[in-house]
């Protein structure tokens, strides 16, 4: 061919015109049905926050920042160059954007330092958005969130508490004293124990009195730490009294390490950018928080937060899932219509956004509970169903991540791609603040400590069980299965989270949705894989996920 003839070519060369460009510059809350509902429901001040992080959430800069965290991961340097011990956990620059943009928007406190109504709400919606952006960060802004409300019950420890409400965001590794704002971590697990926290073998040793906010010196190892670079650390100890709870700051007053060696970074599936770690503690100088011996249920006390925080989570990282897949499949084209379209993949797509729409209002239904923990009843149903919310909504994300994959083909297993990251973070969720299992065994203590929590329960499905007589018979199986056997209680957990999304539904969804949720859910012709929807309005189901 000459130059001449590849020249022609050139120009008679038809231009591409089914290549989908990514999904930015959309406001995922305003666009978004369900969290702009809650917010004008339930907390209509934290409208502008929210429209301000929603901004942020398809911005290719903060796209691109989610991605280099994760491809340039941290990394451990336990000396410097002098020889001198340094433990310090070196960080990619995209990592600290993250972390002040999400600690800066108030995503960790706005629950804590607001005292308009639906706080909780608000925050909610805002770890909803922050988690389509980053899981990595997600993890220490979690914490952050449960660990307020513990710091604060402990007198002694209120400036570590509003050092770490401050919204912002300060990686100096300095003593508390020299800095703007704080980041904590969560060090319980040990190599043996695992979730059983009163097997771990650290002990702790008063410096002098013994009681809440005194100093001790704590020994031992922890074997999944993460954020060890936190300013502070949340941890379980043996002391005299039994196990208890104690926080470990970073480094003493006058600058020191406290103690504390980093062995190793753990290399995981994914999370890649969150720094988890096994660490030592040597003569740690450590404050009791609350009384000796109560350390499991003081530090438990918060995992309602990070219980509630992961099944907010997973929701978020369903809508960042559906949106690229709705974004991709509405726009590409095959065999003469949008892929959306097609009888083949309309079903599938309906049905990835009937699993977001009941995961995202289980989540805040149970976030509108921790907005009224004075009413007896709304305080019953959160401590029931922020274990069922933690274990549907967490179990359910990975199959959506892996079916947006599908219905987007090769583009989506690419790693520019943003998919690949909500693929390896989906089933993280689900492990930790305690494993499905775990979820399970709580939901059953709770009805054997507590048999009346299931009442507010139930009252929130009857309602809508009167419309449905699908959903009224999962209403009597639910009265009946709370009377059965321990060794049904997964299936009694997983009735109840199907229940309680389809009166959600029910009471603030499109009648087309609730009516194809509790048909598909609740019914028996629907299949164990998405898309065996039948007979339905695919694309109105799909209209109320839809962001453009």
């Amino acid at each position: 061919m000459t130059v001449t003839d590849a020249a022609d070519f050139t120009r008679q060369r038809p231009i591409p015109d089914n290549l989908i460009p990514d999904l930015n510059h959309v406001n995922a809350f305003t666009r978004d049905k369900v969290a702009a509902a809650v917010v004008r429901r339930h907390a209509p001040w934290a409208w502008d926050r929210a429209e301000a992080l929603g901004s942020r959430v398809w911005d290719p800069l903060v796209l691109k920042a989610a991605r280099d965290a994760q491809r340039h991961t941290p990394e451990l340097r336990t000396l410097d160059r002098l020889g001198n011990e340094v433990y310090d956990v070196e960080f990619h620059p995209a990592y600290h954007e993250l972390m002040s943009l999400g600690f800066g928007s108030g995503v960790h406190s706005l629950a804590w330092t607001s005292d308009e109504p639906g706080a909780h709400s608000a925050r909610a919606v805002l770890s909803y958005l922050w988690n389509q952006i980053d899981g990595s960060t997600a993890c220490p802004i979690g914490m952050a969130y449960a660990s307020i409300p513990v710091l604060r019950s402990q007198p002694e420890l209120a400036p570590w508490a509003e050092a770490i409400a401050a919204e912002g965001y300060d990686p100096a590794d300095v003593a508390i004293g020299r800095k703007s704002a704080g980041t904590i971590g969560y060090f319980m697990t040990e190599k043996h124990g695992g979730s059983d926290l009163r097997a771990n073998v650290t002990v702790a040793r008063p410096v002098g009195k013994r009681g809440p906010g005194e100093t001790y010196l704590v020994n031992g190892h922890k074997w999944f730490a993460s954020v060890p670079m936190s300013d502070a650390y949340l941890t379980v100890a043996h002391t005299e009294g039994g196990v208890s709870c104690l926080l470990v700051p970073r480094r003493v007053p006058d600058g020191e390490l406290n103690g504390i060696r980093i062995n190793r970074l753990k290399d995981k599936l994914g999370n890649r950018a969150n720094a988890s770690s096994e660490i030592e503690y040597h003569d740690a100088r450590a404050f009791l928080v609350g009384e000796e011996g109560k350390g499991v249920r003081t530090i438990l006390s918060s995992a309602e937060y990070t219980r509630l925080d992961f099944a907010i989570g997973s929701a978020g990282l369903m809508r960042a899932a559906l949106s690229q897949g709705l974004h991709y499949n509405d726009q590409r084209t095959a065999f003469g219509a949008p892929l959306s379209q097609l009888p083949i993949q309309a079903p599938v797509l309906a049905d990835l956004a009937l699993e977001w729409a009941g995961a995202a209002h289980l989540g805040f239904r149970v976030a509108h509970a921790e907005d009224h923990q004075d009413d007896v009843s709304e305080k019953l149903l959160s401590r029931l169903l922020t274990p069922v919310a933690k274990f549907w909504n967490c179990r359910r994300v990975s199959s959506v991540t892996e079916e947006v994959i599908q219905s987007i083909g090769g583009n989506a297993y690419i790693e520019e791609h943003p998919c690949p990251r909500y693929y390896r973070e989906a089933p993280l969720n689900a492990i930790w603040e305690g494993t499905s299992n775990m979820m399970v065994m709580d939901v059953g203590r709770v009805l054997e400590r507590e048999p009346k929590a299931i009442e507010p329960v139930l009252d929130e499905i009857r309602p809508a069980a009167g419309e449905h007589p699908l959903l009224a018979g999962a209403l009597t199986e639910i009265e009946e299965l709370v009377m059965a056997p321990e060794d049904t209680t997964r299936y009694l957990v997983t009735r109840l989270a199907l229940a309680v999304q389809a009166s959600l539904l029910v009471q603030h969804a499109p009648t087309v949705v609730s009516d194809a949720f509790v048909a598909s859910r609740l019914g028996t012709t629907w299949g164990p894989t998405y898309g065996t929807l039948r007979n339905l309005d695919f694309t109105a189901i799909t209209d109320y996920a839809r962001l453009d």
